[in-house]
C-alpha cells in the first residue's frame, strides 16, 4: 500500500468526515453481527433441537439465501421496504424511509444469518444428549439446563459466527451503497475516493484503517478455533442414540412462529425481485410487463463473463486449495505452517481492500494486468481461497495416511500419490469448494468492482449501478436472471454429479 503517503495519513487523520465513516462501520459491525448471529442462533436451535414441524423446509430456506448472490438481499430490501416498497406503502400505506442505520441492520442480518445458521447447527448437532439428560435427572430444569449444559457446549461455534460474520459485515459494500444513504461507511468510501475522486492515495489509507479491526479479528477466530478444535472433538462429540430433550411447548410454539417469519421475509424477498422485473413502475404501476427482461438481456455479454469468470474461478480455487491442503497435511516439506497461514490471510482481508490492493500493483508498466480478465479470475480465486483451503483439509483430515504410505511403498510418487489416491478420495470436498466458490464468485461485488473495463463488465455490477439509478425494474429482472442462471448451473452439477453426492455435499 505505498499509495498510502505521509500526506494521505494526514488528511484522513485530521478530517471528521473520515472519523465518522470509521464509527459508522464499528457500530453497523457490532450491531449487524450481534443480530445475525441472534437470529441464526434461535433459528439453528429450532431446526435442531426445537422439534418443529417442517424441518427439512426451514432447514433448505437458509441455504436457498446462501446460494442467491448477495446484493440480491439489498435489491429486493429497497422493493419492500423503501418508499415504494410493498410492505412499506403497499401493505400499510406509510411514508417510511428505512435508509440508512435501520435498513441497513435489517438487510445485513437477512444477508448474514444464514451463515451463522450453518455454524451454529453444526454446533448444535454435535452435543450428544446424554448430558442434558445427565443434568436433568439430576433435577436440573429445561432452562438451567440450557444455560448450563447446551448454551457452553454450543459457545465455540457462536464464537466462530461472531468473528466470521463481523468480517464479512466489515467488508460488506452492495447493501451500504444501496441502503446507506448518508450513513457513511469505510467501503463505500474507499470506491467512492478511488473511482469518484482518483484519489489512491486517501483510498489506500482508508483500506488500512479498515483492516486493521478485520485482521484483529481474524487473529482472534483463528486462536478461537485452535483452542476448541479439541473441546468439540470430545466433550461436544455426539456418540448417543439417545433422542435430544425438547423444550416445552409454549417455546417450540414460539420457535416456529420466528421460523416462520424468517422464511416468509426470505421468501417475500424472492417474490419482490420477481415481481419488480415483471411490474410497469415498482410501487406506482403494478401492471404487468415483459419490457425490463428484454431490456435486461441487452446484458448477456456481462452474464456471459459473469458465469465464466465464476467457473474458471471456481476451477482454479478447488484446484489450488487442494494442492494446498496435500502439501500441508501429506508432505514433511519445509514451510507448511506458513504456508497454512498464508492460505488463510485473504478471510482478513476485506474484498474492496484485495480489489484495490491489485488496481495498485498491477497497474505499473512491468507487470500491467489491470482491465483484463485474468486479474478478476486471480482476485476470485484470492478472495475465495481459504474457505475452500479449509474445505479440502476438512475432507483430507478423514482419510487415513496409512494409504499414503501403501502408495509410497509400491513407488507412487507424491505427483501420483495426488492425483490416484487422494483426489479420487477427497472428490465430494473439491466438488463442493467448486460448488461454493461459482456461487460467491457469481454474485462478487465489492472485490472486482475496481477492476472491471468496458469489456469485462460483470452482472453484479451492472445490478448495482442500476439499482443506483433508480431502475429499479431493470435492475430486478437481472438480479433473477442472474439468480435463475446460477441455480441451473447447479441443477446441471447436481444431474452430473448425482442426487446422493450433490446432496451430501451440501451437508457440508
Amino acid at each position: 500500500m505505498s499509495a498510502a503517503d505521509t500526506d494521505s495519513w494526514r488528511k484522513v487523520l485530521a478530517s471528521s468526515r473520515w472519523l465518522n465513516a470509521s464509527v459508522h462501520t464499528l457500530t453497523l459491525a457490532v450491531l449487524s453481527t450481534f443480530f445475525s448471529v441472534l437470529t441464526g442462533f434461535i433459528y439453528a436451535y429450532a431446526v435442531v433441537r426445537g422439534g418443529i414441524p417442517f424441518v427439512k423446509f426451514f432447514s433448505f430456506i437458509p441455504i436457498l439465501h446462501l446460494v442467491t448472490p448477495p446484493f440480491v438481499g439489498g435489491l429486493s430490501f429497497i422493493l419492500l421496504f423503501g418508499r415504494q416498497g410493498l410492505f412499506t406503502k403497499g401493505l400499510f400505506h406509510a411514508d417510511i424511509s428505512l435508509y440508512g442505520l435501520p435498513g441497513l441492520l435489517i438487510a445485513q442480518t437477512l444477508c448474514f444469518f444464514p451463515i451463522a445458521f450453518m455454524i451454529i447447527k453444526g454446533a448444535f448437532e454435535g452435543i450428544n444428549p446424554s448430558l442434558e439428560y445427565a443434568a436433568r435427572d439430576a433435577g436440573a430444569g429445561r432452562f438451567r439446563v440450557f444455560r448450563t449444559i447446551t448454551l457452553p457446549l454450543a459457545l465455540p461455534g457462536i464464537v466462530s459466527a461472531l468473528l466470521f460474520i463481523a468480517i464479512s459485515v466489515l467488508s460488506d459494500f452492495g447493501n451500504p451503497m444501496l441502503i446507506g444513504g448518508r450513513y457513511n461507511v469505510l467501503a463505500v468510501e474507499l470506491y467512492t475516493q478511488l473511482t469518484g475522486w482518483t484519489n489512491a492515495g486517501t483510498s489506500a489509507v482508508l483500506g488500512i484503517i479498515l483492516l486493521i479491526p478485520a485482521f484483529i479479528l481474524f487473529v482472534l477466530q483463528r486462536i478461537v478455533l485452535n483452542k476448541n478444535g479439541l473441546r468439540l472433538a470430545t466433550i461436544g462429540s455426539r456418540s448417543s442414540s439417545l433422542d435430544m430433550s425438547l423444550p416445552s411447548m409454549p417455546v417450540r410454539i414460539l420457535l416456529f412462529i420466528f421460523c416462520g417469519l424468517i422464511a416468509f421475509v426470505v421468501a417475500a424477498q424472492f417474490f419482490a425481485v420477481i415481481a419488480g422485473a415483471f411490474s410497469r413502475i415498482w410501487g406506482v404501476d403494478p401492471g404487468f410487463t415483459v419490457n425490463h427482461l428484454k431490456a435486461a438481456f441487452n446484458y448477456k455479454s456481462e452474464l456471459l463473463n459473469t458465469l465464466i469468470f465464476a467457473l474458471l474461478a471456481a476451477a482454479g480455487t478447488a484446484a489450488f486449495a487442494a494442492l494446498l491442503s496435500f502439501f500441508v497435511l501429506r508432505t514433511e516439506l519445509p514451510f507448511r505452517k506458513t504456508v497454512d497461514s498464508v492460505a488463510m490471510v485473504p478471510a482478513a482481508i476485506p474484498g474492496s481492500l484485495i480489489g484495490l490492493a491489485f488496481v495498485l500493483a498491477f497497474n505499473g508498466r512491468v507487470l500491467h494486468l489491470t482491465g483484463t480478465r485474468l486479474i478478476i479470475v486471480l482476485v476470485m480465486i484470492v478472495c475465495d481461497l481459504p474457505a475452500a483451503y479449509r474445505i479440502l483439509l476438512s475432507s483430507l483430515m478423514r482419510i487415513r495416511s496409512t494409504l499414503d504410505d501403501s502408495a509410497r511403498a509400491l513407488g507412487a510418487s507424491r505427483l501420483r500419490l495426488f492425483f490416484t489416491v487422494i483426489c479420487p478420495l477427497t472428490a465430494r470436498g473439491i466438488v463442493s469448494a467448486f460448488v461454493f466458490t461459482f456461487v460467491r464468485a457469481s454474485g462478487t461485488l465489492s472485490a472486482v468492482i475496481f477492476l472491471m473495463t468496458f469489456t469485462t463488465k460483470l452482472t453484479s455490477v451492472v445490478i448495482l449501478n442500476l439499482a443506483a439509478q433508480g431502475d429499479w425494474g431493470r435492475s430486478a429482472a437481472l438480479a433473477l436472471i442472474l439468480t435463475a442462471a446460477i441455480f441451473v448451473s447447479l441443477g446441471t452439477l447436481r444431474l452430473a454429479a448425482g442426487k446422493q453426492f450433490f446432496q451430501e455435499i451440501w451437508e457440508r
